[in-house]
């Protein structure tokens, strides 16, 4: 039972939801789940967790709907929270599994495009994973996240044989990620895919909401979605995006935690907080 729900604060305001969450905060509330406020800023920093947390007042079980933490970030969180007798229903080692694609990758392997990765962004472990790859394009991400917006600079790899070429690719995507780049260099094996992605909501093992992808909130999702082969790995909140390959068969693109996955503008809120929180009255 969720007891509890997380937001962050307003940096602005910081006695209100920040305005990216005040919509699920008020729902949740309507509801009758409880809400506090962290400082995500706080959190997000070494050393910021006691912080965060200093202006939660309700302990109980609770559930972290924000932005993305580093997953570091996030077992801090995870202690100080503790520490105020809130318990998160996703602890960090969860967290982590969800979040970073090592995590999850092996569990979702047949449904999901081939992925070799490295650990750390040296050159001599990006070619060892390329040779792994073999040749043909790929796509290139870390841990956590993609550099899609840069397309053809920082995340297309045309044919991962040519050293050069892909290095200089990986070298620019390292550059924008700065300080926000996680574990290692991922190369994905690029597919085909036809029209939106669409986002699944995944509770305890069972899809309990399937939406429009964030990206593309107008482009609703069809009335029937393949989720066979597709698990949610024993975790208790998470995202799984699919995607229609060019052959027909749906693809998975990417598993995350449920806490920090956006909800597209298409899902009311209510009806987000309804089909996640079945102890919602």
């Amino acid at each position: 039972m969720t007891a509890l729900l997380l937001v962050p604060s307003d940096p602005l305001r910081p006695r209100r939801p920040d305005e990216h969450f005040a919509a699920e905060a008020a729902a949740a509330r309507e509801a009758g789940i409880a809400v506090a406020l962290i400082d995500h800023d706080a959190a997000a920093r070494d050393g910021g967790a006691e912080t965060a947390v200093s202006k939660v007042r309700v302990s109980g079980p609770a559930r972290y709907r924000g932005w993305m933490l580093h997953a570091d970030h996030y077992a801090a969180l995870e202690r100080s929270l503790a520490g105020r007798g809130v318990v998160l229903t996703t602890t960090a080692e969860q967290y982590r599994q969800a979040h970073e694609l090592p995590g999850w990758y092996d569990s979702l392997a047949a449904v999901t495009p081939e992925t070799v990765w490295t650990v750390g962004d040296d050159r001599g472990g990006f070619d060892k994973a390329r040779a792994q790859l073999g040749d043909g394009p790929a796509v290139l991400r870390d841990y956590t996240k993609s550099m899609k917006h840069y397309w053809h600079e920082a995340a297309y790899l045309p044919d991962v044989a040519d050293g050069d070429a892909a290095w200089r690719v990986a070298s620019r995507f390292r550059e924008l990620r700065g300080d926000d780049f996680t574990g290692g260099f991922v190369l994905r094996r690029f597919e085909s895919f036809t029209g939106a992605e669409v986002r699944t909501w995944w509770v305890d093992g069972t899809c309990r909401l399937v939406t429009a992808h964030p990206d593309s909130p107008d482009a609703l999702p069809p009335a029937e979605v393949d989720l066979s082969g597709i698990g949610s790995l024993g975790l208790p909140f998470v995202t799984v995006d699919l995607a229609l390959r060019d052959d027909g068969r749906w693809r998975v693109i990417e598993l995350g935690d449920g806490q920090v996955s956006d909800r597209p503008a298409s899902t009311p809120p209510e009806v987000f907080l309804a089909a996640l929180v079945p102890d919602a009255r």
